[in-house]
């Protein structure tokens, strides 16, 4: 019963009541406690992730939470996409354009600053580094990038043939980039930080705790989407309401999406282990896009919905730099204060343009 009556186990069940109580469409005090609800459930899908990922080990572990955190960004950005029809028609874009950049210059770029500050230098491995960004400029280009400079279809659209092939290159992939991480290239995906904590009281997760944890991590998961989904159009009507682009609506569904595994990757740069810390970046980042386009296209081909893939000139340079500021910060495997400095900048350049275009 002990065991039951944890936090992480109580939020979620909270959540779900609140839910289905009806209580949150008409009151702002409800809508208040189930954004309130909502952050507490991600931190206790963190929690459960991590546990998970002590019992099956690296780098099963971060495959495990990205995979999870995709399926809520493909979730949400569906359900929208069916529920607003043509006004949604950029939402997938806004949100994997956001995330990417949340991911390069934020998480990544917070967890170069927060070891640099505590450690002073740490080590990574540049092979895994150089097989994500590889395969992440990749898949970039192909579903952000050439949409813009395409001539079959007018506009910043893929047609049909294209919008399949893009898809199918994403799985291509994403496929033989989970192929190097778990088992071609497994070694160079391992941390080699010094956990001293870890080490000193080691961790064992017995079989009821993992199961409890992959039931509730599921159930966390699940009513993160949902009550996302049912505050959007209040989050939407405010940023309306402050004349401010509507794009924003992707920033903060991606911020939403995003905060378990820069949670977990900012814990794991803290203990010494920024191995960990990239190998949840760039693997989130590539499911993030690799996943997401493909999932959100296909349901697009089925219902024959228009769906706005290709950025402006302004946000291809935004993104051009902070992949290429990334690729020269993590170029030598060592961290360094002043890369997560110049990522961060690149955030708050990259919201204070959304904002003042």
């Amino acid at each position: 019963m002990k065991h039951l009556l944890q936090w992480t186990i109580i939020i979620p069940i909270l959540s779900w009541i609140l839910l289905f109580s009806g209580l949150i469409e008409n009151s702002a005090v409800f809508q208040i406690l189930a954004s309130i609800l909502l952050i507490l459930s991600v931190m206790s899908a963190v929690h459960h992730s991590e546990i998970i990922a002590e019992r099956v080990g690296e780098p099963y572990g971060t495959i495990i939470l990205a995979i999870s955190i995709t399926v809520i960004e493909v979730s949400i950005i569906v359900s929208l996409m069916l529920s607003e029809g043509t006004n949604a028609v950029s939402l997938a874009r806004d949100t994997v354009y956001a995330a990417t950049m949340l991911i390069l210059n934020g998480i990544i770029g917070l967890c170069l600053l927060i070891g640099s500050i505590k450690h002073y230098e740490q080590n990574f491995s540049t092979s895994s580094v150089t097989i994500g960004l590889v395969s992440l400029i990749s898949i970039i280009v192909f579903t952000l990038v050439f949409p813009t400079f395409t001539e079959s279809v007018h506009g910043s659209f893929y047609s049909t043939p294209q919008l399949i092939f893009a898809s199918i290159a994403c799985i291509v992939i994403y496929s033989s980039f989970l192929f190097a991480q778990t088992k071609g290239y497994r070694q160079y995906f391992l941390s080699n930080g010094t956990d001293e904590e870890a080490k000193t009281h080691p961790i064992e997760i017995n079989n009821k705790t993992f199961y409890t944890s992959l039931t509730f991590l599921l159930i966390s998961l699940g009513i993160v989407v949902l009550l996302a989904k049912t505050l959007s159009p209040t989050i939407e009507s405010i940023i309306v309401g402050y004349n401010l682009p509507k794009s924003l609506v992707g920033v903060i569904i991606a911020i939403i999406i995003l905060l378990p595994e820069a949670i977990a990757a900012i814990i794991a740069a803290r203990k010494n282990r920024l191995q960990t810390s990239l190998n949840l970046a760039l693997g989130s980042a590539l499911a993030s896009i690799g996943l997401t386009i493909p999932s959100v296209a296909a349901v697009c081909i089925v219902m024959k919905m228009p769906i706005v893939l290709g950025l402006d000139i302004k946000s291809i340079v935004l993104l051009a730099l902070s992949v290429f500021t990334v690729m020269l910060s993590l170029s030598k495997g060592k961290s360094n204060i002043v890369y997560g400095v110049v990522l961060l900048v690149n955030l708050f350049a990259f919201m204070f343009l959304m904002i003042y275009p």
